[in-house]
């Protein structure tokens, strides 16, 4: 063992550090709990020393499906201090799925909240020998992992993670298929938070799910001494009145929660002035909203644009977010230290500034590869740099623009249809508040532009109009052959809009 491993610290000791420093201080607030810093490091403590108990080493896969609870939160830590993988499962995909992911991660445990327990028992018949614990009571399900935590010691327990150990194993939503499994690395871990913006006593609200951008907020604001206000979901008016209560700092939304945030009667009733950071991210976002969302909000909105397997790419920060430069609210901002970032076409080669191509990432952050995939993994990291598959540029002052992911780009007769940019176009009619744009074959099997719109409440905008204009501002190329109005996007369990989905009601609508 080298001295570079006997030495390493994860990021769990640093935020157990951290506790420890103030075990007095509010750590985590759910509905009426409050615990403290000291409460929270003694439930890690005792929760390792449960799972050791239980047969967890370090390079073993430990696999939750739980809500947004402290004890959530303390079995994540847990886990990872005695060096094991952290997999999270989505609440909201099938049994069939959940049971794929536990044996393709080879789950050597599932830990689940008591609302989940009888999918764990179902998943324990299916996938045998995963061994089930629960987050409190849990009837035949499993052994109480709390109780048994209790009786453990709350004595400092070094960890056993090695820097190139799995961390985290985290899925893609699943609306491609099979989802693929994404590695990220305990050393990787550990400087992923430094990219989040600092300042000031930080009380962040965690409403969305701890498995992706949320948990890494959870674990920074830990780790610099904020505290932690955790809600079960997303639901726009719990949400402001907790930011207004709880005097909320900082918040994590994807745009489609926001635009909701944006949209609640409460939002113009309900005080606001705490927020210093509403960073937002994950899918596309509407210059036009963003310019209101600035104006009710304040210079506070903050926009990050990374991927599960490259971590953090640019970041657009309130500065930038200026209502009278709409240019710069196209944009996903500029490029984060230590990160590179290349254009590519389809050949290989480099493009200059201006030119759009495939966005390709070099940095520490990069994923390990796919879970058990080398072959996808192989396709995807070349040469040393990620292959993306969002098509963008890089303008001539380092601003990065994303104008369509790789696989949604429609292929039409003359050309391609940026989806990204025909979204932008819809949006920005007063009466749309969202759109999605999908390309669906039509009875030869070509690609014709759809469009999803979603209306405000007193809006009557119809196709006719909406195509004269995007066929007045982009050409008849972008014109849309058909357009769906709906009350509102369904979104994956991510959190984004669910493309496959709506493709799939509008090939059903052609008769396919």
């Amino acid at each position: 063992m080298d001295g570079t491993t006997e030495h390493f610290r994860s990021h769990v000791e640093e935020i157990l550090d951290a506790l420890e420093k103030e075990p007095d201080r509010e750590a985590l607030v759910h509905g009426s709990r409050r615990v403290s810093a000291g409460e929270l490091r003694g439930l890690v403590y005792g929760m390792a020393r449960a799972l050791r108990s239980q047969g967890l080493r370090r390079g073993h896969t430990v696999t939750l499906l739980s809500g947004n609870l402290p004890e959530t939160i303390a079995a994540r830590y847990a886990a990872g201090l005695l060096g094991c993988a952290v997999n999270h499962l989505y609440a909201g995909l099938s049994a069939d799925v959940h049971a794929d992911i536990l044996r393709d991660v080879e789950t050597r445990a599932l830990i689940v909240d008591p609302a989940h327990r009888e999918r764990a028992a179902d998943l324990a018949r299916r996938v045998p020998p995963a061994r089930v614990l629960v987050l409190g009571a849990g009837g035949d399900a499993g052994p109480d992992l709390v109780e048994l935590a209790a009786e453990e010691s709350t004595e400092v327990l070094p960890g056993s993670a090695h820097p190139q150990d799995i961390c985290t194993i985290r899925h893609t939503g699943g609306t491609t298929g099979h989802p693929k499994a994404i590695c990220t690395t305990f050393e990787q871990w550990v400087s992923v938070g430094s990219d989040w913006p600092e300042g000031g006593q930080v009380r962040a609200l965690v409403c969305t799910t701890l498995a992706h951008a949320a948990g890494l907020m959870a674990d920074t604001t830990l780790h610099r001494g904020g505290t932690v206000v955790l809600q079960d979901e997303f639901e726009p008016g719990a949400v402001l009145a907790a930011i207004e209560r709880e005097r909320i700092s900082h918040v994590f939304l994807l745009p489609p929660l926001l635009y909701q945030l944006m949209d609640h009667p409460d939002v113009d009733r309900t005080d606001t002035s705490s927020l210093r950071m509403l960073t937002y991210g994950g899918c596309a976002s509407s210059p036009t909203r963003l310019a209101a969302a600035v104006r009710r909000f304040g210079p506070v909105l903050n926009q990050f644009y990374g991927q599960n397997e490259a971590g953090g790419i640019s970041m657009l920060s309130p500065e930038d977010h200026d209502p009278r430069r709409p240019e710069l609210l196209r944009t996903a901002g500029k490029i984060m230290e230590g990160v590179e970032v290349a254009v590519r076409d389809a050949d290989g080669r480099h493009l200059p500034p201006g030119e759009h191509g495939e966005l390709c990432v070099r940095s520490p952050h990069v994923m390990k590869g796919y879970w058990k995939q080398p072959e996808l993994t192989a396709e995807v990291l070349r040469d040393g740099w990620l292959h993306t598959g969002d098509i963008g540029f890089v303008d001539a002052d380092g601003y990065v623009t994303i104008v369509d992911r790789l696989k949604d780009m429609i292929v039409v007769v003359g050309g391609h249809v940026y989806t990204v940019e025909l979204e932008d176009v819809l949006n920005s009619h007063p009466q749309v508040l969202q759109s999605a744009v999908l390309g669906v074959p039509d009875a030869n099997l070509m690609e014709r532009v759809h469009a999803v719109v979603v209306r405000t409440p007193d809006g009557d905008v119809g196709e006719k109009e909406l195509r004269a204009m995007v066929r007045e501002r982009k050409g008849a190329m972008y014109e849309p052959a058909s357009i769906t109005f709906i009350d509102a996007l369904p979104l994956t369990d991510a959190g984004k809009p669910d493309k496959k989905l709506l493709r799939g009601r509008a090939l059903d609508r052609r008769g396919k």
